[in-house]
């Protein structure tokens, strides 16, 4: 589609281009757009934040702990009062959310439960016979794949990011470019940064110096920037708008600068940016990193892989047994000090389960206000697209693949019906797959198969074609 021009030489996808090429995307701002231009590509997005190790939902003899109470409509109020349950910590943002129940993965693992599971999650394809076991992987593309081939301009990838240290044992899971082609994801939300301004391989004494906290790209831009806001056709809204998305950068590099220092800085200084300590500041860090480019138009796919295939990250949480460095997250998925079956039992290991899965949804709300921060013609950020919390299990101890979670935010243009909680095997149905809920999406986000017609067909051939009218407007 070839965008319309206003008299600055912007379509909707909007970049200022300055010093060595430094590309700056900006949010869409309609009173330098043309009035009725067709949407273009990129309006629409999807975001994938995934979590590890299943959550602690009912099991044996283990209470709920994870879905709201009740089904129907979700309300502030009601999530706030749930403070036993982990989606308490989405309350700010119940009436934008889908909670989903009933959902299931389509086939078995092939050795290890969480490789098959990682397989699954975005691509509903089948778990590779060769290789196998921990190293077996998926036999199709995932969703960000999909949807950054089909909106995405100039045939940019999925932004994928990815928190935590990449151990040996099962690293990425996530992000397919196809049949056995998984894609890294990039754990340093600097060196994401870089690339996403167009700053990596620029001078290095311009990137120290936006590093050192000395200049921001924003400065490398400044005469456009100028000659941008000083013009009568902005009005007092896009100036807002601008004003949030510069300061928005700005926010990121100061806070990258602080927490994310080079290679030779953690030499000197031994600072470990990739530690079990700085495993929420990093994910709020790639959060408003994925913000920044939606609303600039830089991508309209992203993937954010919270902890390895096995999670083993040793988390600390504010105020819960008082701040002291928990075991580590797979093997409290397992209830015992053990990554197998047999192990002594960790006291307490259910309720750290629910305060990790407590922590992972507030970072999840963390990106639900950064995208409800920017405005557009058509509402939030939020509004225009589709935030999705998911796990690759549904519960670390069976390891099981059915009831796994999925939770969705925005209702991407209307088309998606939020507000509630719904099982879709209420009425004696059975597990759904999740395929279902992908086909969904795409349709939502503006994704069409080649006849036009809404997608069905998302993931392996074997499966039921279909979308979830459940949650369709």
């Amino acid at each position: 589609m070839t965008s319309k021009k206003n008299r600055f030489g912007f379509g909707r996808r909007a970049f200022l281009r300055g010093a060595g090429g430094v590309a700056l995307g900006l949010p869409f701002l309609e009173s330098v757009m043309p009035a009725h231009a067709a949407p273009e590509v990129g309006t629409r997005f999807a975001i994938w934040c995934r979590q590890a190790n299943g959550v602690a939902q009912a099991f044996t003899d283990e209470p709920e702990r994870f879905w709201p109470r009740d089904l129907g409509p979700l309300t502030t109020a009601g999530l706030e009062g749930q403070t036993e349950r982990a989606v308490t910590a989405l309350s700010a943002h119940a009436a934008d959310l889908i909670v989903i129940q009933g959902l299931k993965f389509g086939f078995p693992g092939n050795g290890c439960g969480h490789s098959g599971g990682g397989n699954q999650v975005l691509t509903a394809a089948r778990v590779s016979d060769d290789p196998s076991g921990n190293e077996s992987l998926a036999m199709g593309e995932s969703i960000d794949n999909r949807i950054a081939r089909e909106l995405n301009a100039e045939g940019r990838e999925p932004l994928t990011l990815y928190t935590g240290r990449k151990a040996s044992y099962l690293p990425e899971v996530l992000s397919y470019r196809g049949p056995k082609m998984i894609r890294s994801g990039e754990n340093n939300p600097f060196n994401a940064y870089m690339r996403m301004t167009g700053l990596s391989g620029m001078d290095v004494d311009v990137v120290n110096r936006i590093r050192e906290r000395r200049a921001s790209v924003n400065d490398l831009v400044r005469d456009q920037l100028g000659e941008l806001l000083s013009s009568s056709d902005l009005g007092m809204e896009d100036r807002r708008r601008l004003d949030l998305h510069l300061s928005s950068i700005r926010d990121l590099e100061v806070l990258m600068s602080c927490r994310l220092p080079d290679m030779r800085a953690m030499e000197i200084e031994g600072i470990d940016p990739l530690s079990d300590g700085n495993y929420q500041e990093v994910t709020r860090m790639h959060m408003d990193l994925i913000a920044v480019a939606v609303a600039c138009g830089y991508t309209a796919s992203a993937t954010l892989q919270m902890g390895n295939g096995n999670d083993a990250t040793q988390h600390t949480i504010a105020g819960f047994r008082g701040g002291e460095q928990l075991p580590r997250y797979h093997q409290i998925s397992h209830r015992i000090f053990s990554d197998g079956s047999e192990g002594d039992p960790i006291d307490g290991a259910a309720e750290m389960h629910h305060e990790i899965d407590k922590m992972h949804l507030g970072l999840f709300a963390h990106l639900l206000d950064r995208l409800r921060a920017y405005t557009t013609p058509d509402g939030t950020l939020l509004d225009c697209g589709v935030a999705a919390y998911c796990n690759d299990l549904a519960h670390g101890i069976s390891h099981s693949y059915q009831n796994v979670p999925f939770i969705l935010a925005g209702n991407s243009g209307g088309v998606l019906d939020t507000g509630k909680f719904i099982d879709l095997r209420e009425g004696g149905g059975g597990y759904v797959t999740h395929n279902k809920l992908f086909n969904s999406v795409l349709t939502a986000v503006g994704v069409r198969k080649e006849d036009g017609s809404a997608v069905d067909d998302f993931g392996d051939p074997s499966l039921e074609r279909g979308v979830l009218s459940e949650i369709m407007s």
